[in-house]
């Protein structure tokens, strides 16, 4: 027999103060020890009852010491966290819902340090569960944008050298894709740091992030001359000739850039080195696209769906930066 697949439940069947907490008093007594915490990970890993991850079985497994899931039929030995991001971790799990529940609750989030303050840990500590939340954050089957998607890159950090500015300055690339709402408003974001604003890197990214068939608006970049080639109405504004600046003429995607060069200065008081900065960005997007909430209590449990259905990822992969190749983006 199969395994269950887990959908995760729209927000309509979720019930806040049943299904999430509304309050971080609530948040409190709901997760006051161990067991709760792996009764919750527990229920959003099996919606549809325990299920055996050698033979599929699903139904109520063998209960033993130190938290083991015994399959009844094939005697398979698991664990709650087993193949999830909170396996083998010697930080409780009070702690770890603890950081997602500030992580997800606060406007702008938590920088490692702050998190070390807050939670009482050690700092390496801290900075590790931020990591391994923002791989936890990335869905590999997050539907691409539709409609009318404006396409832009961005310049994060660095320092210009030379003398140089826009394209050819030191400064790390992000290419951002937003879906454009009409009449007005946006929609969902998607971001990645490129090597360069090539055609090579421009249209991968638009092909892995924007649906074909779609409107993709860009400014005159030659980078983005084959788009049409792959399925794309492409609308182009050539900046020196619109009359327009930038920021007016593709508004979208500017005030995305804005944002999260104002969340990387202020959250993260710009240290974000090459090496992390997509882990960054995923945690951006993850903020951005969930911006409209009514609860964060419902964020939070989003995250921990997600955590639930996490791989795990060892330390050494996070330390020198993800290999984000892993994820489909």
């Amino acid at each position: 027999m199969d395994a269950v697949e887990y959908v995760s439940p729209s927000p309509a069947t979720l019930s806040a103060g049943r299904d999430y907490p509304r309050t971080y008093r609530e948040f409190a007594e709901w997760f006051r020890d161990e067991e709760a915490c792996s009764k919750f990970i527990e229920a959003l890993r099996w919606p549809q009852g325990f299920t055996c991850p050698a033979c599929g079985v699903v139904g109520e497994p063998w209960r033993e010491t130190r938290g083991r899931l015994v399959c009844p039929k094939c005697r398979h030995q698991t664990t709650v966290t087993a193949g999830t991001i909170l396996e083998k971790t010697r930080t409780p799990l009070t702690t770890w819902f603890e950081a997602a529940w500030h992580v997800t609750t606060t406007k702008n989030g938590f920088s490692a340090k702050r998190l070390e303050r807050t939670l009482g840990t050690r700092y390496r500590v801290a900075w590790t569960m931020l990591q391994r939340f923002r791989v936890a954050m990335v869905r590999a089957e997050r539907a691409p944008l539709s409609g009318t998607v404006e396409v832009d890159e961005a310049l994060i950090g660095g320092v210009k050298h030379d003398g140089k500015r826009g394209r050819g300055a030191k400064k790390a690339i992000v290419l951002i894709s937003l879906g454009i709402k009409q009449p007005k408003g946006f929609g969902r974001v998607r971001m990645r740091q490129v090597v360069d604003a090539s055609d090579g890197s421009l249209r991968p990214f638009v092909c892995d992030t924007v649906a074909p068939g779609s409107i993709v608006h860009t400014d005159g970049w030659t980078g983005y001359n084959r788009l049409a080639q792959s399925g794309y109405v492409h609308e182009r504004t050539i900046m020196s000739s619109s009359g327009d600046p930038a920021h007016v003429a593709m508004p979208g995607v500017h005030r995305i850039a804005s944002l999260l060069k104002r969340w990387i200065l202020g959250t993260h008081q710009g240290s974000v080195s090459d090496e992390h900065l997509q882990s960054y960005l995923e945690e951006f997007t993850f903020r951005f696209n969930r911006r409209t909430s009514r609860s964060r209590g419902l964020v939070f449990r989003r995250l921990l769906e997600q955590i639930a259905r996490t791989d795990q990822v060892p330390e050494k992969n996070l330390i020198h930066g993800y290999d984000w190749r892993l994820h489909k983006m």
